[in-house]
């Protein structure tokens, strides 16, 4: 099934990602500067902004989930955050012949994280004997650090991943999943301590230099191998190997999760994932068993839906005497933010308009992170989404804002722009000109309107070249959450509509 967009694609149109910026008036405006045709002034408005809290829960099933998260991380600005991921598994090819005596020698299930390919640690075993003949020979292992978000050095770096059968079925791939559903899960299969670091193994025979074993960076969990002998190899010939359908109800499942509360989350790919059983069986014919490589189908085709689970206990965005004086964001099914504008506003912009014969040259909402409820060492989100919400004929609607939909392929066009990252407060600016001017200029009703800003990423169509559309989004799986200052009245970085207008 081919998906109709690219997960993970950074989309920029131009300029559409501009980092430390002067601020500038947008293309839609400027000829008003053309030859000294106009002079602009700029001016700060009030905006209504709010927190929207959206229960925790998202969809992560196979078509949002362009990666998979694990680990745990406690703050104080949002709480806990405990991430663990469900797949399904199927056979290469379904009524396998295992040959005669099989036995399994072990399982592994290789997890591969995102990591800092230029920081890399060679270690070599000029010593090493290879177990299975005790043949002499070389080991290189090359390690890079995982990347992670949270609290790096915590437990000494440690997380305690657990692999467990899951007891209920996952359903298709195609299927709806959100976020907050947690599927029964049985045995333990494996356990290991993840120390932060992905590694790629290397074994090379002494004698003439051959490769014995090879492995790809990641990270490799063993799994019981009498689970499998068991689960697997025992049922040859037996209905529940006969087909898919049979199989993935038969056998429904990994969950992935780790035992801690606290520390950080790693993302991989859910494409990407192994099951490799290695066992040993007679061939037809002969009369000593061989050692035989098995993989299962893990990747693409199956059910992947990550968990998320939520403590927000004693959390700052959890407590009503903070209001929407500061706003929190936070992917994976954390809060949004909602702004309006305020009637006061739009009628001072329509006085500029229809009596000043003023014309609205740019238009940003300007919004701070918090210099104290948000000053730590979790890097800053670099991208945030903003769409406007509508209700058309009594129903509400979602789109675009009106400079995506026709700006977004002027050059040096930027939906949002991002200052000052490295510092406290960094700020934000979306561009919302045309949105402003149809308010103002064509006397639309506005009390229906609003935006909604969310972490993550708008997704690019599988061509590349143009957005997926407003509802696809990295925000299923984006780490990010931040606390920016909100309508509040006593701050001067409070967040604001920006609008530069030129007069003839």
């Amino acid at each position: 099934m081919k998906r109709a967009f690219t997960i993970l694609s950074m989309v920029i149109f131009g300029g559409m990602l501009v980092y430390n910026c002067e601020p500038d008036p947008d293309s839609l405006g400027e000829q008003l500067f053309l030859d000294g045709a106009a002079s602009g002034k700029e001016v700060a408005y009030d905006v209504t902004a709010y927190n929207i809290d959206n229960n925790d829960s998202i969809r992560t099933d196979a078509s949002k989930l362009g990666l998979a998260t694990l680990g745990a991380f406690s703050e104080s600005q949002f709480g806990m955050q405990k991430a663990s991921y469900y797949t399904q598994l199927r056979l290469p090819a379904y009524d396998p012949d295992f040959g005669t005596n099989p036995t399994v020698d072990s399982v592994v299930l290789v997890i591969k994280p995102t990591y800092a390919s230029d920081s890399i640690t060679t270690t070599t075993d000029e010593n090493y004997v290879y177990p299975d003949g005790s043949v002499p020979a070389k080991k290189v292992v090359n390690t890079y650090p995982a990347t992670k978000y949270g609290r790096t050095k915590f437990n000494g770096g440690n997380l305690t991943v657990k692999v467990e059968e899951v007891t209920e079925f996952l359903n298709g791939y195609s299927d709806i999943a959100y976020s907050n559903k947690v599927y029964g899960s049985g045995q333990e299969l494996g356990t290991k301590t993840f120390n932060g670091k992905v590694s790629s193994v290397v074994l090379t025979k002494d004698s003439d230099n051959s490769q014995l074993f090879s492995s790809e960076v990641g990270f490799r969990i063993p799994l019981s191998a009498s689970f499998f002998k068991t689960k697997i190899i025992d049922k040859k010939g037996q209905p529940e190997l006969k087909d898919v359908a049979s199989f993935i109800r038969y056998f429904r499942g990994l969950k992935l999760s780790v035992t801690e509360s606290d520390g950080y989350l790693v993302q991989f790919s859910p494409s990407t994932v192994e099951l490799i059983m290695y066992y040993k069986s007679t061939d037809t014919g002969a009369t000593t068993s061989t050692q035989k490589k098995y993989a299962f189908s893990v990747g693409n085709g199956n059910a992947h839906i990550g968990n998320y689970e939520y403590n927000r206990v004693g959390a700052a965005v959890k407590d009503p005497a903070i209001g929407d004086k500061k706003l929190f964001a936070q992917g994976m099914g954390g809060s949004s933010i909602g702004i309006k504008f305020p009637v006061e506003t739009i009628n001072k912009l329509k006085a500029l308009y229809q009596i000043d014969k003023a014309a609205i040259v740019s238009a940003k909402i300007r919004m701070y992170t918090d210099p104290v409820a948000w000053k730590n060492h979790l890097k800053k989100p670099t991208v945030l989404t903003i769409v406007q919400k509508d209700i058309v004929d009594g129903k509400p609607t979602t789109n675009f804002t009106q400079d995506l939909l026709k700006l977004s392929s002027t050059p040096n066009f930027a939906y949002i722009k991002t200052y000052n990252l490295d510092k406290d407060p960094a700020y934000y600016e979306f561009t919302v000109t045309q949105s402003v001017k149809d308010i103002v200029e064509s006397g639309e009703k506005y009390s229906d309107k609003s935006f909604k800003v969310d972490m993550g990423n708008f997704l690019s169509s599988s061509t590349g070249t143009t957005l997926a559309g407003y509802q696809f989004t990295s925000r299923p799986f984006a780490l990010d959450r931040a606390v920016f200052v909100g309508s509040d009245t006593t701050s001067e970085n409070k967040i604001q509509l920006i609008v530069t207008y030129g007069t003839k």
